[in-house]
């Protein structure tokens, strides 16, 4: 689990990144989830953004990628969810 200072440290490096994902009308599946995992594993830290038309929830289907991902939630902010997973083999952000 991360902490509060460790969630504001990372919220303030994703602050300037552009969503990659986007989660739709089909909601979250198998294949979205193994690529946010290749995506986590190369990148640490990144944004999904939830369109209008996504049906579930927002916490819902950010819970469904953490738990997918093995990821941890640091931030949803409006249709946007942050997460974050240390690289196995590329880690480059250093938590204080």
């Amino acid at each position: 689990m991360l902490t509060g200072k460790q969630k504001r440290f990372l919220r303030s490096k994703a602050h300037h990144l552009d969503p990659i994902f986007q989660v739709g009308k089909g909601g979250v599946n198998e294949n979205m989830i193994k690529q946010i995992s290749d995506a986590l594993e190369a990148r640490e830290l990144f944004k999904i953004s939830i369109l209008q038309n996504c049906d579930e929830d927002k916490n819902v289907v950010a819970e469904q990628l953490a738990e997918g991902t093995g990821a941890e939630i640091v931030q949803i902010i409006g249709h946007t969810i942050v997460l974050y997973k240390e690289s196995l083999e590329k880690k480059q952000i250093v938590l204080p």
